[in-house]
């Protein structure tokens, strides 16, 4: 029964490991849980956690040498695997544009990353890192508070986070063991180095295990547990589950929701929402039908304005993220969700009959109830539409793609087929469902919490 010290940095951690069974399982089986939050303190509602104390990190602004072997760090990991599409993408349209000293900096980062990127050299640029905030107040702070604290093990909830780096750093220095969930199904195969390469990883599944080993060759295998992941956990808590009949007040009849992505990925969400309005108004869906479309919790709304204004007869679900705090290095982070979200969120995925999305972890949540997934990929780099259909060639989306899972709609005639097929026959892919689940979920979701915190606590034990 020793100390827990839980990283979160972010609402998407929140979420995760907040509003799942996570604390609950966490707080009896630790003497201690000390919630090390990036957020606000006031957000925490967690009064029947006696055991479970929360202290505000100091806000990390990264000194200016910091930033460039951080930036140095990522880049020189995209050059250095950029055999694979989704990495060679993201090179690609990160280039700098202008010519600002930022843009100019980052073309200095980009010719030494392209020349200089073997294993090293990250290594080198990984002591570089630590060195430029070692001596910096706010790492001193981070030290202070760990040789007080003395946590048997921190644990991570998220792994790419630039200001986590000071704290992982603490840690190293007071000898305590440091763990990282990887949060997100695509974040080995298309995004920069993560900023610290902790101890122990957790992940999703035998496959993502894989690709961390891939990308990370310096991680022994041994350090990689597959636990699953509690974002999908909700879904089987009776907390969060409400009647059919409770969240849509409609005619008995059948719905399909589209989920938005955000800025960078969902450019075409306009497009596809208006396509999917005319047909249902000129009646080529073979039904009657219920039309919802869900906002991405990074979006505002006001890029959907003239369609609020064209079709009264859709509705639209604002996830309920509230901003908590404005002056912060990377603002979107600091906005949580409220448990009503959860709710109508599992209602939705619960109780709609299609779901169409762009290429989205949005296609595993619905999955998750067996319900028909399509997703639109209208774009290419001739019809001058954001070029979506690029994201099918991303390692992470191939899996999806050769399952067979989803149905690929790359035009609105097609998607107009793909909805009344799956209105007409919702079990077709039901096993190629099931089949891509087991793929990128390893572990059952009931259980995920106490899976994790019993391999934190066989870490911590080790």
């Amino acid at each position: 029964m020793k100390k827990l010290g839980l990283v979160i940095v972010d609402g998407v951690g929140y979420r995760n490991f907040v509003l799942s069974n996570f604390l609950h399982i966490a707080s009896s089986e630790f003497k201690e849980v000390i919630i090390y939050s990036g957020l606000k303190k006031e957000v925490y509602k967690i009064q029947k956690f006696p055991n479970v104390k929360i202290k505000e990190l100091a806000i990390f602004y990264e000194p200016k040498s910091t930033w460039f072997y951080r930036k140095l760090n990522e880049t020189a990991h995209l050059y250095r695997f950029s055999s694979y599409f989704g990495i060679k993408d993201t090179l690609s349209f990160t280039k700098p544009k202008g010519i600002s000293k930022r843009a100019l900096l980052i073309r200095i980062i980009r010719l030494i990353a392209f020349v200089f990127h073997t294993k090293k050299h990250l290594k080198f640029y990984q002591k570089r890192i630590y060195k430029s905030f070692s001596q910096n107040d706010i790492t001193k702070s981070y030290i202070d508070t760990l040789k007080t604290d003395k946590p048997s093990v921190l644990f991570f909830t998220h792994q790419r986070p630039p200001y986590i780096a000071p704290l992982a750093f603490a840690a190293t220095i007071c000898n305590i063991k440091t763990v990282s969930f990887i949060f997100s199904w695509d974040n080995l195969t298309s995004k920069g180095r993560m900023p610290v390469v902790f101890d122990s990883f957790l992940v999703w599944s035998d496959l993502m295990k894989t690709e961390l080993q891939q990308f990370y060759h310096e991680v022994n295998r041994s350090s990689i547990k597959v636990v699953g992941t509690p974002q999908f956990e909700p879904y089987n808590m009776p907390e969060y589950e409400i009647s059919k009949d409770n969240f849509i007040n409609k005619l008995n009849i059948k719905t399909i929701c589209f989920s938005c992505g955000d800025l960078s990925t969902g450019g075409n969400d306009v497009f596809t929402i208006n396509c999917i309005a005319k047909a249902i108004k000129s009646k080529k869906i073979i039904e009657p039908i219920n039309f919802i479309v869900r906002l991405s919790p990074a979006d505002d709304g006001e890029r959907f304005k003239s369609l609020i204004k064209k079709y009264n007869f859709i509705s639209w679900n604002k996830p309920k993220w509230i901003q908590t705090r404005e002056n912060h290095p990377e603002p979107w982070s600091q906005r949580v969700p409220l448990k009503e979200d959860l709710v109508n969120l599992r209602a939705l995925l619960q109780h709609a009959d299609v779901s169409i999305n762009m290429c989205s972890t949005m296609s595993l949540d619905f999955m998750i109830f067996n319900k028909p997934v399509i997703n639109t990929v209208f774009g290419n780099k001739q019809n001058g539409l954001f070029n979506d259909q690029k994201f099918l060639k991303y390692n992470h989306y191939q899996k999806v793609v050769k399952s067979n899972a989803v149905t690929f709609a790359k035009n609105e005639n097609a998607l107009i087929d793909a909805i009344n097929n799956a209105l007409k026959n919702p079990n077709l892919k039901s096993q190629e469902r099931k089949e891509l689940l087991t793929l990128e979920i390893s572990k059952p979701i009931k259980g995920t919490s106490s899976r994790i915190v019993k391999t934190l606590l066989n870490l911590e034990n080790a």
